[in-house]
């Protein structure tokens, strides 16, 4: 559990929010920026992945920068982790200091107060701290950085020989991996984060936030006569909500509503194969997963005659990539109640909002990945936001 871990108010009588900020592959495009989201849960924004020039997605957003707390890098390369030192700086009021005899505050960053948190796999930390210090970049609050550790990684030290920084939180803690997964890397009252390995080219996570427990949906009209009737204050209301039974003075007892499950949400870096994801992904209210390459004959320009879907996935998976009928397979084997696919190649465009020919192509994307899933599909774009509520009790 994350040192940092603390109570907080519940989420449950708002939406989850997600926020695409960038939805490029590689190469960011007119259209689309590199890869970032932000989930708004309640009153703080978390991000998962921070490509180059997500600070300025942010302000582009309905995103508050101040509300970030926490960002989970799902692997290294550039255009998932670019970002992140410019967003540092920016949550943090990072600057190069000052001249030579003029005091800087920033020299005395209080590392007890709360950390803003960074999650990743190994490297992050060093990734982070080279970046600091080789740009000589202060920051007025603390950080830390958690490394999710692979088996196959060093399960001690900080992978870089550079001294840690004034604004460096020492509780950077290096969690190692159980039974295949990380459980709980961040756990509070409210949400947990867990994560577990995907197949890409390097090593690479998927992340799994789980809402607990919430109270069930009470009906009023079903209890107020009885109580009126016996004329039982009105505050026992409060224990129906809670699910508590309350017995009336002519015996009469009232059970409230069952407890429903909380939203869970996965959110899937690079792969080729989610597969170890599958114990903590179950049930997904959402899974966002990844559809870099498709085969869209007659469709996209400049296909390939001698292109199959064979061909296509074959190299999409030589990469480490998905398909879209790769992610809707994926979204149908864990039960998830929707899928948006992300992370599209650069000849795939992101303005599909306002272009027809643009929604012919993203559509097309979408009905392939359906046709596996069983569900309609939708592809995200940069800036696309959406509301997170709970299922329909069947």
């Amino acid at each position: 559990m994350s040192e940092a871990s603390a109570s907080r108010l519940p989420i449950h009588s708002s939406p989850i929010n997600v926020t695409f900020l960038g939805t490029a592959s590689a190469m960011p495009s007119s259209t689309r920026n590199h890869s970032a989201l932000a989930v708004r849960l309640g009153s703080d924004v978390w991000l998962f992945d921070c490509g180059e020039a997500t600070q300025h997605q942010v302000q582009k957003s309905n995103v508050k920068m101040g509300k970030i707390e926490k960002v989970f890098i799902t692997h290294t390369h550039g255009d998932h982790i670019f970002g992140l030192i410019p967003l540092l700086a920016g949550c943090l009021n990072g600057a190069g200091g000052t001249a030579d005899g003029i005091e800087d505050p920033r020299k005395e960053v209080n590392v007890n107060d709360p950390p803003f948190e960074i999650y990743g796999p190994l490297g992050t930390r060093a990734y982070v701290r080279s970046a600091l210090t080789y740009t000589h970049t202060m920051l007025s609050r603390p950080y830390v950085v958690h490394e999710l550790r692979f088996p196959s990684d060093p399960q001690n030290g900080d992978h870089t020989n550079l001294w840690r920084l004034r604004s460096e939180s020492p509780t950077g803690r290096n969690i190692p991996q159980v039974d295949g997964v990380w459980s709980d890397v961040y756990k509070d009252n409210i949400l947990s984060v867990s994560a577990a390995p995907i197949y890409h080219s390097v090593p690479c996570i998927g992340y799994t936030i789980t809402e607990s427990v919430v109270p069930g949906k009470i009906d009023p009209k079903k209890y107020i006569p009885d109580i009126k009737r016996t004329n039982t204050p009105m505050n026992v209301m409060r224990l129906l909500q809670a699910g508590e039974s309350v017995r009336l003075s002519d015996g009469t007892v009232l059970q409230g509503p069952k407890p429903r499950n909380g939203r869970k949400i996965v959110i899937l870096g690079d792969t080729y194969d989610p597969s170890p994801m599958i114990p903590i992904a179950q049930d997904a209210d959402l899974l966002i997963h990844e559809a870099t390459n498709a085969h869209l004959p007659g469709i996209v320009p400049n296909t390939r005659d001698d292109d199959t879907f064979e061909s296509i996935q074959r190299t999409a998976m030589e990469r480490g990539h998905s398909t879209p009928q790769m992610a809707g397979a994926f979204a149908k084997r864990i039960g998830a109640a929707s899928l948006i696919l992300n992370h599209f190649s650069a000849r795939y465009p992101g303005n599909d909002n306002v272009d027809p020919e643009a929604k012919i192509i993203m559509d097309a994307i979408g009905n392939l990945a359906a046709i596996e899933y069983g569900k309609p599909v939708a592809c995200a774009r940069d800036l696309m936001s959406i509301d997170i509520g709970f299922r329909a009790i069947e």
